[in-house]
């Protein structure tokens, strides 16, 4: 009589569930070396790039023509670390993004696969148009406010370049970074995590935090705040319909699969 196989034991099933975790990390591992890899690369093209978008920043207004000042020894090295910073993060998000596809696309059908991976290309696009809207658009408002309140104390304007740069680029990153909610979330509703239902619900919640990002990169007027919240919320809704997009897509190929192999 043949060999019966034996009942996996209860050690042995710990045993491959914990392979399997480790099997996970270890992956996770190798994507974030990619990154950080990437990431220094990017450090040092930003390093080298710093020169001619200073150059070009510098002669945009509203800083054109006016001087800027060196406070410390390590002004100049800030201000080139910053842009070099922010390249990087141009170069690497797409890439963070591939690798981020790459971790779960195992769980995901092919047809799935193929769609997500659309997706990655987005991410550059979003965070450029949440660049170009934020030094376009709310630095300038946020730039002249200061200002105006500076000359109506009679005070003298002398303003440092680390100072000047960190002031731009603590307002516009955080709006460029915001850009990216509708790529994110058509993602997550990719991997049901995520859906139109419970977006609905998150609501208010979510208008509430993106109004205080409003308000926190702002001047404190109404004009102001209503120009950067109402895009915010705005991109909160595309959201939201683009989540019932894809959900509606996967009801109506789960409904097909179940047709065709439920019987």
């Amino acid at each position: 009589m043949a060999d019966r196989k034996e009942p996996m034991t209860a050690d042995a099933a710990r045993g491959d569930q914990l392979m399997s975790l480790f099997d996970h990390i270890g992956e996770l591992r190798k994507r974030l070396i990619v990154v950080i890899v990437v990431l220094l690369i990017g450090m040092i093209v930003g390093l080298v790039c710093a020169d001619p978008v200073y150059n070009f920043l510098i002669n945009q207004e509203p800083v054109k023509g006016m001087q800027l000042h060196a406070f410390s020894l390590w002004d100049a090295i800030g201000m080139y670390m910053k842009f070099a910073f922010v390249i990087a993060l141009i170069i690497v998000l797409p890439v963070a993004a591939y690798q981020i596809w790459s971790f779960v696309k195992p769980a995901l059908r092919v047809q799935e696969q193929r769609s997500t991976l659309l997706f990655v290309p987005f991410v550059l696009f979003m965070f450029l148009v949440g660049l170009a809207f934020s030094y376009l658009v709310v630095f300038p408002m946020a730039f002249n406010f200061t200002t105006k309140v500076a000359r109506h104390l009679n005070l003298i304007e002398t303003y440092g370049i680390y100072q000047y740069f960190s002031f731009m680029f603590n307002i516009i990153l955080p709006i460029s970074l915001l850009f990216e909610l509708p790529i994110a979330i058509m993602f997550l509703t990719k991997l049901r995590i995520l859906n139109p239902k419970r977006l609905r619900k998150m609501r208010r919640l979510a208008y509430f935090i993106l109004i205080i990002v409003g308000v926190v990169v702002t001047p404190p007027d109404f004009i102001s705040d209503s120009l950067v919240a109402v895009p915010l919320i705005l991109l909160y809704e595309l959201s939201v319909l683009l989540s019932s997009v894809v959900y509606r897509k996967q009801l109506k190929a789960d409904q097909a699969w179940e047709a065709e192999y439920g019987q």
